[in-house]
């Protein structure tokens, strides 16, 4: 059974779920007004098992689903303009979510977000971030939170190219769950399909790979 707090999050953040075999596209006010960091998500799509659910702003619905008959390839081509964003590209996604973080050791503290030290897509966030420092107090490794509705919170996580293979982003990945799941939402965890290392991070943190992803219209 699809666990309640992601049932809601899928909803919520998509305007409809679950839904049947094929792809389905539906208007949410959600995909025409500012997302977590300001900047607008005019597409949105969830797939599992032969379903997808593809969210677009209300206004665009006929014209999206004009162009959901024929190969993915097309749509992916076509889909930034049918919802107004002609120049934005399209980007797939593995979509993985957790309920039992693995059991690694807290490893960071959480902080503003606003030190000029953390590098800029920390900034984006407008609540606490999760960051680990070296002995000077220099940046190592981060995790932010995208709050997209009350019941699905999003991780994301970097690390510097001089930290990396310490196990930092795995277990900050896990503590950051943890937070997620004792405020009552579902943590999530998407990357490019073509990223092994992150990919392995999610693996470790108690994010398994269940068939799911996702895609998104996106500026270049």
């Amino acid at each position: 059974m699809l666990d309640r707090r992601l049932y809601l999050h899928l909803a919520t953040w998509l305007g409809q779920w679950p839904a049947g075999p094929g792809r389905h596209v539906v208007g949410s006010w959600r995909r025409a007004r500012p997302a977590w960091d300001g900047r607008l998500r005019p597409a949105v799509a969830v797939r599992v098992d032969g379903s997808e659910v593809l969210s677009v702003p209300p206004r665009q619905v006929e014209a999206v689903r004009a162009l959901v008959e024929g190969p993915r390839s097309a749509l992916y081509e076509a889909l930034p303009a049918a919802v107004g964003q002609p120049g934005w590209v399209v980007h797939d996604d593995v979509f993985r979510w957790c309920l039992a973080p693995a059991a690694l050791p807290d490893v960071g503290g959480w902080t503003t977000p606003t030190d000029p030290a953390f590098p800029p897509w920390l900034h984006l966030f407008d609540s606490e971030v999760l960051v680990v420092r070296d002995a000077d107090g220099g940046y190592l490794a981060g995790v932010g939170i995208k709050r997209h509705d009350a019941y699905g919170h999003e991780l994301a996580v970097g690390t510097v190219p001089a930290a990396r293979g310490r196990g930092l982003a795995r277990r900050l990945v896990a503590q950051a769950a943890r937070r997620v799941l004792d405020e009552g939402a579902v943590p999530t965890y998407r990357h490019d399909p073509a990223n092994a290392g992150s990919a392995r991070v999610a693996e470790a943190a108690g994010f398994p790979d269940r068939g799911w992803s996702s895609c998104g219209v996106y500026p270049p």
